[in-house]
């Protein structure tokens, strides 16, 4: 289960829609375990610059990755938006989805209002997981 703060739910769909045309990505951080409780959000520059696929800037998850380990925290998974198709791993996702203890978040912008699911993926297997919105 991954569990978020509202701003954090917020600050997600507000990148998503800031970036269109272009898919957008960022990270997050929190302890590991099996609920895992969002403590740091980390948004990123997609790389690629594309409507259909993203990549992480390698600048960008530096700087996450040092933030989180400063604070004692683990990047503990992954974000990013489809801005036009649903809230489900593309074939591309899965393909990239290279650390089976992350969460992969999406976020859809195919409707009016946006739909934010999260997923697990180990060894291609996708399963939806509960992803809790509330304050801590």
């Amino acid at each position: 289960m991954l569990q978020i703060r509202p701003s954090d739910r917020d600050a997600i769909v507000a990148h998503a829609l800031e970036g269109r045309p272009n898919e957008v990505c960022g990270l997050f951080a929190g302890e590991p375990g099996d609920v895992v409780v969002v403590q740091g959000l980390y948004p990123c520059r997609n790389a690629a610059e594309s409507p259909v696929i993203y990549e992480l800037d390698s600048r960008d998850l530096g700087k996450a990755n040092w933030d989180a380990l400063q604070r004692g925290l683990e990047i503990v998974g992954v974000y990013h938006s489809h801005t036009h198709t649903h809230a489900y791993p593309s074939t591309t996702d899965v393909a990239k989805a290279g650390d089976p203890q992350w969460h992969y978040v999406l976020v859809s912008l195919e409707e009016a209002e946006p739909v934010v699911r999260s997923f697990r993926i180990v060894e291609g297997e996708i399963t939806e997981e509960d992803l809790v919105v509330k304050d801590e």
